[in-house]
């Protein structure tokens, strides 16, 4: 099975007491289809889930599959440092109807590959839906390597899909030769978009795409089309953007950018903060910039 080329890892909306806002959160996964994205991953770490409560999070799901019906895919992001607990959630978030799940590679408790292949086959042999597996090394000491993930898809059928945030298009290229035809492989990171479709990606899990989704699904057609050119002159205007959105810690310029934009988000639960006001003149310039009538 395939998914769309372009998926987004929303936000989560908060009203201004710091309660999710279940409806913000409706109305931003259909504003985000409507730009561009085939689908939406929920609670991911642009969702702010390490400061959501399970409640919260199966919420969420909920409300946004039911809003977002057959339109787009809903990936609830079930994984976090704890087999158990992200088999628990896993369990659940299937039971409210989601189309898939995404389990990070586990934080903090640093577990060898080993580890890792035990942790994603508990997380899906829980689970009919087909999971994502995501690899971020840099909020988790631990890169899964590409050894661990063709294991997993030989040996788990419904492990077909990986979000690949390593820079490292040789560990993209290693996973390809490794996995067959089918296992879809997504960056997960916007700035490599480009170079990981050609070394057998398929698309990306995005965060821009919240800001320009519509130039960055013209970008990602045109490469996967063969107009390679034309997309690369997409991807030297869209560098900017990436580049903006992450000169602090994510998703603090994309609530930002989004108040810019007329569709605020709300503000953020703590550890993180809302941006400085340096940050929001030199997004709001940016922005200005980028989106500006040609």
């Amino acid at each position: 099975m395939r998914w769309g080329r372009l998926l987004t890892a929303m936000v989560t909306p908060f009203d201004r007491h710091l309660n999710v806002d279940y409806d913000r959160a409706c109305e931003l996964a259909l504003r985000l289809l409507d730009e561009g994205s085939d689908g939406v991953v929920v609670c991911g770490t642009t969702g702010e889930a390490p400061t959501l409560s399970v409640e919260e999070k199966l919420r969420l799901f909920a409300h946004v599959k039911e809003a977002v019906g057959d339109r787009g895919t809903v990936i609830a992001n079930a994984g976090n440092y704890s087999t158990a607990e992200s088999v628990e959630l896993t369990r659940a978030a299937e039971g409210v109807g989601v189309d898939g799940v995404m389990a990070v590679v586990p934080y903090y408790n640093n577990p060898p590959q080993e580890g890792l292949y035990r942790h994603f086959r508990a997380v899906a042999e829980s689970t009919s839906l087909p999971v994502v597996l995501y690899n971020v090394p840099a909020r988790s000491p631990r890169n899964l390597e590409a050894a661990t993930v063709a294991r997993l898809a030989a040996d788990v059928p419904n492990i077909r899909f990986l979000k690949e945030a390593k820079s490292d298009m040789e560990q993209v290229a290693a996973v390809r030769r490794a996995t067959p035809p089918d296992f879809t492989i997504y960056s997960g990171e916007d700035a490599n978009t480009l170079p990981a479709m050609g070394h057998g990606g398929y698309g990306v899990i995005s965060v821009a795409s919240h800001v320009v989704g519509r130039p960055m699904k013209r970008m990602i057609e045109a490469f996967a089309s063969g107009e390679v050119e034309a997309a690369r002159r997409i991807e030297s205007d869209l560098m900017p953007v990436y580049r903006g959105l992450f000169t602090t810690t994510n998703p603090i310029l994309v609530k930002a950018a989004l108040q810019h934009l007329g569709f605020d988000c709300g503000g953020l639960r703590l550890p993180l903060i809302e941006a400085t006001e340096a940050e929001r003149e030199a997004l709001s310039g940016l922005l200005r910039a980028v989106l500006a009538p040609a």
